[in-house]
């Protein structure tokens, strides 16, 4: 047999082959558009497709159950049957998993949606953008701008099915949009992540990078130093993306993370923020929506195969300032005697009482920094979450409620569990695209912080 088949005929395929005592096969299925633009001028354009494979063995030992991964892009149907027995000689040479827990179950029929083509995407998405984008380098030429960036936009179908019946299907689109614009006032950044463009304001964002820029034209030397300072959404999502990562209930549970107990065990209801915050995640968040079930192509320290299609419910990590809960495996969550609550795929901060918008929070500072955003962050001490990296594209001075100039750029120590507990007050929430992890993580609303003493290590030559 050869040829591509469709990832559920895939799916099935795989199974019907299978001589392991269980089995779950993952097909994903993948399409992306890009946009690129330099100089005020679209310069690239174009579509790909690519598609994976995943099977996991799982053989019975006397010790427990064996799982065997094998992983592979773009296989067809006369590749099927060796990633399934490659598979299953990794389930045979495997000692049992620690992670071992029953497959989830299903009646063996995914509803229509598994019969139904994979999603995909396309150039005709930018349909509303790429006019947009073309007001705004005229836009940008008439004022001596110069804008840059891309466009990228994503859709992966995935079809997730078991021999214990199991049939589920998502299709997830995922978007974003980045800009740079140079001129007179240095560099100056904006983004935004999407499901499909039709909420990107171009306008408004291109105006923000217009205002910075005027900001930048007057420039203000600063030595390092513990700064006031007004940490944008963007950053925010950021730092509050790398404490999710580190959020792992094993290793809480181990002695190994600022989320570890002295003596043993987690800080799971110990208070942590100063404010009544809240970090939460919902796969069915409006505009943020992700994977409604779990889907592990491998099984680490926060993920289990035997979980796959686990359904996932609204988690809240931190409720009103105090840790809630951790990333957890049905295995982890027998250790800790915690609630299992698995990783999802989007993050939400919400503060007090709706909050302030950036520019009124601006508005009421005597002086301070404004952000734009950061990048090359690196952990520093994993037992304080201590992070550290650098401000870019535009760091700006705050006086008497009014920005009075661009500042140079530094370098910061900070750990986001020890910053939580310094803030002094919390914005609007909005949708926002996080900088450094934007490559990994879109789906963020975050409100900008406050933070009264933001630590401002050195001064940074990075432009």
């Amino acid at each position: 047999m050869s040829g591509i088949l469709r990832p559920q005929e895939a799916v099935e395929r795989a199974l019907a082959l299978s001589r392991a005592d269980d089995c779950v096969v993952i097909a994903d299925e993948t399409t992306t558009a890009n946009l690129r633009f330099a100089g005020n001028t679209l310069t690239t354009n174009g579509v790909t497709r690519g598609s994976r494979l995943t099977v996991i063995a799982f053989r019975k030992t006397g010790a427990g159950v064996a799982s065997g991964v094998v992983s592979r892009a773009a296989v067809d149907a006369a590749g099927i049957e060796d990633v399934v027995r490659a598979a299953e000689a990794v389930a045979g040479a495997s000692d049992a998993a620690e992670d071992a827990a029953p497959l989830l179950t299903g009646d063996g029929a995914g509803g229509g949606a598994w019969d139904e083509p994979p999603g995909e995407t396309g150039i005709g998405v930018y349909a509303e953008l790429a006019p947009a984008l073309g007001e705004a380098f005229a836009r940008a030429e008439a004022g001596d701008r110069r804008l840059y960036g891309f466009a990228n936009h994503t859709v992966t179908s995935t079809y997730v099915g078991s021999s214990a019946g199991l049939r589920l299907r998502h299709d997830q689109p995922t978007g974003l949009l980045e800009l740079n614009a140079k001129g007179a006032g240095g560099s100056a950044w904006a983004g935004a992540g999407t499901r499909d463009f039709t909420d990107v304001d171009v306008t408004a964002l291109t105006g923000s990078l217009a205002d910075r820029l005027s900001w930048g034209e007057r420039r203000v030397d600063l030595p390092a130093g513990r700064y006031e300072t007004l940490l944008p959404p963007s950053a925010v999502a950021d730092l509050m993306i790398y404490l999710y990562w580190s959020a792992g209930a094993r290793d809480a549970a181990d002695g190994r993370t600022v989320f570890s107990k002295p003596g043993g065990g987690t800080r799971v209801g110990e208070r942590i923020a100063g404010l009544p915050l809240t970090l939460a995640s919902d796969p069915r968040a409006a505009g943020l929506e992700a994977a409604p079930f779990v889907v592990a192509h491998a099984s680490g320290r926060d993920a289990s195969v035997f979980d796959n299609g686990l359904p996932l419910e609204p988690t809240e990590w931190i409720s009103g300032g105090t840790l809630n809960a951790l990333t957890q495996t049905r295995h982890s969550a027998d250790r800790t005697g915690l609630p299992v609550t698995p990783g999802i795929d989007n993050l939400i901060m919400r503060g007090p009482d709706g909050g302030a918008s950036l520019d009124d929070m601006v508005a009421r500072t005597e002086r301070g920094l404004l952000l734009t955003c950061l990048w090359y962050i690196r952990e520093v001490d994993p037992q304080t979450l201590l992070l550290t990296g650098l401000t870019r594209d535009g760091v700006y001075l705050v006086e008497d409620g009014a920005v009075v100039g661009a500042v140079n750029n530094f370098r910061f120590n900070e750990s986001p569990v020890d910053l939580l507990g310094r803030v002094s007050e919390a914005g609007a929430t909005v949708p926002t695209l996080p900088r450094e992890w934007s490559d990994y993580f879109t789906r963020a609303a975050m409100p900008a912080l406050r933070v009264p003493d933001f630590n401002m290590s050195t001064v940074s030559q990075a432009s």
